[in-house]
């Protein structure tokens, strides 16, 4: 069974309103699916950071595009065929009623943006007709408030360097000038590069594994050369504060720094890094000023940052890549 953290501190992503998070995994195929659905459509923007993503609608969030807010954003292990994942939920959430609707009286389209990480070579993906549909199902089921992290959902079959990864989440409060408002992280942590703690900025409950890894070098515990290419971490980063679309694409930018602080390296052509930012707060809202958009930004950074360390401490990891222990 994976870790979860939540039973001692309080939820991550999750803490932000108008939020919910399904998780799904097979063990056996070593895969999964995490879903996050807001109660409404939610504002959107997404950064792309690495050499080889496997994502699909991301185009659909352009500063320039049609659509700026999405109905769920899906995160899965299988690569290419975990995408289908999304179409499952699409069509789950069209029979609720969700989606854009361009003309009465037709089917609505859920905006349903999704993105993938490489776990093909996990060992146990046998499987002669895709269980990415099925996964999606099973994770909307469990829509909640309830989040565990570690090898669970679209982390189950993750590796961080050379180690499990897996699924690692944080939330704070940050008061701004127009009230004080919820912002957390998820990450799915399936990198290239080892997680470092970023700059001694673990939480305090963490610092064995601070100081255990504070002077690795960049090229301690990297996966062999013969297993690149087989990479991605992805973030949703979400608030309840009031952002438009092009502040939440430069929170995006800002929370793709943590990922920078606590892997090395990052952004390789072997990884498919991916960064969702969510706002959950009515389109009709003014957005925030810049220099809360700056603070908003400035705390996502630190909790995709130590997100990450979380997904390595509460991986049990089920393939080959062996669990992470303090030395």
């Amino acid at each position: 069974m994976p870790i979860n953290a939540n039973d001692t501190i309080p939820p991550g992503l999750t803490r932000v309103p108008g939020l919910a998070v399904g998780q799904a995994q097979d063990l056996s195929l070593r895969t999964g699916v995490t879903v996050i659905v807001p109660d409404a459509p939610a504002t959107a923007a997404v950064q792309i950071l690495g050499g080889g993503p496997a994502t699909r609608e991301c185009d659909a969030l352009g500063l320039d595009r049609l659509v700026g807010q999405v109905d769920a954003v899906v995160l899965a292990g299988g690569s290419v065929y975990g995408l289908a994942a999304a179409d499952a939920v699409t069509q789950i959430l069209a029979t609720k009623g969700r989606g854009v609707r361009l003309r009465d009286g037709v089917r609505p389209a859920p905006i349903v943006p999704a993105a993938a990480i490489y776990d093909l070579a996990a060992g146990g993906q046998a499987w002669s007709e895709s269980p990415y549909a099925s996964l999606a199902h099973q994770a909307m089921d469990n829509l909640g408030s309830d989040l565990a992290e570690g090898t669970v959902g679209a982390g189950t079959g993750a590796t961080a360097g050379a180690y499990a990864g897996g699924v690692g989440t944080l939330a704070a409060e940050v008061e701004t000038t127009a009230g004080v408002f919820s912002v957390g992280a998820l990450v799915v942590c399936n990198s290239f590069g080892a997680v470092m703690a970023p700059d001694g900025r673990a939480p305090v409950q963490h610092r064995a594994f601070a100081e255990s890894v504070s002077d690795w070098g960049a090229a301690k515990a990297l996966p062999a050369p013969g297993v690149a290419r087989t990479n991605t971490t992805l973030v949703c980063v979400a608030t309840h504060a009031p952002l438009s679309r092009g502040q939440c694409s430069r929170v995006a930018q800002m929370a793709s720094a943590g990922l920078a602080r606590s892997l090395r390296p990052v952004f390789t052509p072997f990884d498919g890094d991916v960064v969702f930012v969510l706002s959950t707060a009515p389109a009709e809202v003014p957005p925030c000023d810049l220099a809360d958009v700056t603070r908003l930004g400035a705390v996502a950074a630190d909790l995709v940052a130590e997100a990450v360390v979380r997904s390595v401490l509460y991986a049990q990891g089920c393939g080959q890549a062996p669990r992470w222990r303090p030395k």
